[in-house]
């Protein structure tokens, strides 16, 4: 069975329901326990911060305010075009912030309409 193919452009992104964004003189810091499952954090609490704290620089910050779960990728990307001063490799630098962002588990991506991604 073939993996159908998705264009990241057209999935919408969601943040992950237990991040809490703080903000620091403008700029974005995601905060999200360190362990998912509780039994982890009971056992590693005591060694450990139980929360993990990820400081956004301008661009990121700019992403994140974006990320509602309404607009597609595409539709964030072509947003940002002024705050990019309309550079010519900005959406591939936001393309690759939201897979870095996937990767790291604090977004899903969402093809409209379908499952996640």
């Amino acid at each position: 069975m073939r993996k159908e193919k998705i264009n990241l452009l057209d999935t919408v992104p969601f943040g992950r329901k237990d991040i809490t964004t703080e903000w620091i003189d403008g700029l974005a810091v995601l905060v999200y326990p360190r362990f998912r499952q509780r039994w982890l954090r009971r056992l590693f609490s005591p060694y450990f911060s139980p929360y993990l704290h990820v400081a956004l620089e301008e661009h990121g910050t700019a992403v994140w305010r974006l990320v509602d779960g309404t607009r597609t990728v595409g539709e964030i990307i072509a947003l940002l075009a002024p705050h990019f001063g309309n550079a010519e490799d900005y959406g591939s630098r936001v393309a690759a912030f939201f897979l870095q962002l996937h990767k790291g588990g604090l977004i899903r991506l969402v093809q409209r309409g379908r499952r996640t991604v």
